[in-house]
């Protein structure tokens, strides 16, 4: 009889950090496209209702946040990866010229992690054996040298993000009537973002509550300060 592995619920390996880092990025670029956006709209539609000025005040909004989101993940990414692949040469060069101390490094290293010291050093020598570089990115550096974040990758989830999360928010203010629009772009900003958040804390396998509860409450006091000031800036005539 065959022996089944039990199925759970959680992830396990390097796909969850790989997936992890593109969860971050698309929820970081979602939400900050539909809170900002929104809070530029409606900060917008409190000093007036001209439909024209909210479209360009939206559509600006959009692409010099999708650019910025996009910029701004890909300088971070990159630095990432310049560090892990500095990392990596460095190891590469002390495996050269110190493989037997980088192997008594490697043997004290999975003590560390619970092994006897007999049972350490015979899977370091092992792993030595196999591929020395990759034993010790993995346990030393905690690098996976086939995995290395990508910041193009990432820039384009971030870019994609921003610009689905802003098209809700400026198509929210823009399409119904000028009585009801205002209202509908809320509704539908604090619904998004609560799915968002929801959606969010599914994927890491996180609190859904506290995460709804945040996404939801920054983007309604946003939206308040936002519409604060520009009702006090349209009651003024500036």
């Amino acid at each position: 009889m065959t022996a089944q592995t039990p199925e759970h619920g959680e992830a396990h390996g390097g796909g969850l950090g790989s997936r992890l880092n593109w969860l971050r990025a698309a929820v970081l670029g979602a939400n900050d496209g539909i809170v900002s956006t929104a809070g530029l709209v409606v900060g917008v539609a409190g000093a007036t209702d001209d439909r024209g000025t909210l479209l360009t005040a939206g559509l600006a909004g959009l692409l010099a946040g999708s650019m910025s989101m996009a910029a701004g993940e890909y300088v971070s990414v990159s630095t990432q990866r310049d560090s892990e692949e500095a990392a990596l040469a460095q190891e590469k060069r002390e495996l050269a010229t110190e493989p037997q101390a980088e192997l008594i490094e490697l043997t004290e290293m999975l003590e560390g992690k619970g092994l006897r010291p007999q049972l350490a050093r015979e899977v370091a020598e092992q792993l030595t054996e196999h591929d020395a570089l990759r034993a010790h990115a993995e346990v030393e550096l905690g690098i996976d040298p086939d995995d290395l974040t990508n910041p193009w990758h990432a820039a384009g989830a971030s870019f994609l993000a921003f610009t689905a999360g802003a098209l809700l928010p400026l198509l929210a203010i823009v399409l119904p009537p000028a009585a009801y629009r205002l209202w509908i772009t809320v509704g539908a900003v604090l619904c998004a973002l609560a799915l968002c958040g929801w959606s969010s804390a599914r994927l890491g396998a996180a609190p859904v509550g506290r995460a709804v509860l945040r996404n939801v409450g920054g983007g309604a006091l946003a939206m308040a300060v936002t519409y604060a000031a520009g009702s006090a800036l349209g009651a003024v005539g500036v």
